[in-house]
């Protein structure tokens, strides 16, 4: 087992604080490592961690997930034990503005009053007139519609989070300088994907939105990325949350791949370091443990951050 090297700066008891990176010392302890180029990598391996944002990992963000700071932490040190081996990292950032369809000011009931958060907007309490979109009323009330047809969870108002321009947003800072010092010692650039920015649909994957939206640049799968994904010869997943992004990214690689049996044996999910949803009415891991354990019938591997690479 690949020993763990745990820089100077790194101190875990700041996980899930929020503080100003050390950015520069980050790269300076990586462009001391002394460890080789990812350009002369053999086996390419890429670390993809989904929305690890201050609001989904910090106890005290707008929709923290409960266990995120551990399995912060877990995935904080598997990228320092494996800095030698991960070719590259990319993060998603769930990234919303104020007015969105998952958010109370999108929606009121009889009264006039907005859902509170945590609410199912279902397509019946919209038939029946007990929710009322105040914007693309159309188009709302067909989505609640398309997305119970398509077996999606139904539509679930959440409280603002990772609002563009505020702290929430941010990566959380411990893993924001594993990410730079990774970058300067393998001389990797990381990639940051923005998602959520189209306020009429969910964006849970960070592959594609809920329901298509043709003419938006982000509105369709992002077959791009899949394929530079393919290129790998391994891809690592963790982040936030478990029942909800990271369970819909895999739902979209499970799809787009489902007839390439040996692009799905690539894929590792670092079932640690990801924490599902909690809500008062819905047992949101049962739900994403039965998705995973059909997953791994077609060949996805749930492993840990203890395991061995490979």
């Amino acid at each position: 087992m690949t020993m763990l090297h745990l820089p100077d700066f790194y101190r875990p008891d700041r996980i899930g604080s929020l503080y100003a990176p050390a950015t520069a010392e980050a790269i300076a302890a990586g462009q001391q490592a002394g460890l080789s180029p990812a350009r002369k990598d053999a086996s390419r391996i890429i670390l993809l961690l989904v929305d690890p944002q201050v609001d989904f990992i910090h106890v005290d963000g707008s929709l923290s997930v409960p266990g995120a700071v551990d399995d912060t932490r877990r995935t904080i040190e598997w990228l320092f034990r494996h800095a030698s081996e991960v070719t590259t990292v990319v993060a998603s950032l769930d990234s919303h503005i104020p007015t969105q369809i998952f958010y109370p000011s999108w929606w009121v009931d009889e009264a006039g009053q907005p859902p509170p958060p945590y609410t199912a907007i279902t397509g019946g309490g919209v038939d029946a007139g007990r929710w009322r979109p105040i914007f693309e009323r159309e188009w709302s009330r067909a989505y609640v519609h398309e997305l119970e047809a398509r077996a999606k969870k139904q539509l679930m108002i959440w409280p603002h989070h990772t609002m563009i321009g505020t702290p929430g947003h941010a990566i959380s800072p411990a893993l924001y300088e594993a990410i730079a010092y990774h970058s300067a010692a393998r001389q990797s650039q990381p990639t940051f994907l923005t998602k959520g920015l189209i306020p009429k649909t969910e964006h849970y994957s960070l592959l594609e939105p809920e329901v298509k939206v043709p003419d938006h640049p982000q509105g369709e799968l992002n077959t791009a990325f899949l394929k530079m994904l393919a290129s790998y010869d391994l891809i690592y997943v963790a982040g936030q949350a478990k029942s909800h992004c990271v369970l819909e990214t895999m739902r979209s690689v499970m799809t787009y791949f489902e007839d390439q049996p040996e692009q799905v044996a690539k894929w590792r999910v670092l079932i640690d370091c990801t924490s599902s949803v909690v809500h008062p009415d819905i047992d949101f891991d049962a739900l994403a443990e039965a998705a995973f354990a059909r997953y791994t019938g077609y060949g996805l591997k749930l492993v840990k951050s203890t395991d061995p690479i490979g």
